[in-house]
């Protein structure tokens, strides 16, 4: 796969998320998920039934910078969700074009006071 290529299918993935439809993400059969709040997560079922249920949260994504090296694509975006802005890194790992690991790291940003 090209570096667009690459970056497609994760832009793709990060769509679906802001959009509430997954359906046409290209999740490998034996996908895993780790993130800073769940269990690591294993099989296309397990991971697109945790990520639907986050979909109500997220209202938008804005993507900063994409690093691609091999099979891995790098994503750094915020993320506007019903509890605030997160800022988010993913490293995204593709086979065969299809999304085989997702591994999230992200943190809320700080809230802005006055004063």
């Amino acid at each position: 796969m090209t570096r667009e290529e690459k970056v497609a299918v994760v832009e793709s993935y990060l769509k679906g998320l802001v959009s509430k439809d997954i359906s046409k993400v290209p999740f490998a059969t034996d996908i895993t998920f780790e993130g800073p709040r769940v269990p690591p997560l294993a099989g296309r079922e397990v991971v697109v039934g945790f990520l639907k249920m986050i979909l109500p949260a997220i209202k938008n994504i804005q993507i900063k910078q994409h690093i691609v090296e091999g099979d891995y694509v790098a994503t750094v975006f915020d993320m506007e969700t019903t509890d605030g802005i997160d800022r988010v890194f993913d490293r995204i790992r593709l086979l065969d074009g299809e999304v085989k690991e997702i591994h999230s790291f992200y943190y809320p940003r700080p809230l802005q006071t006055n004063g």
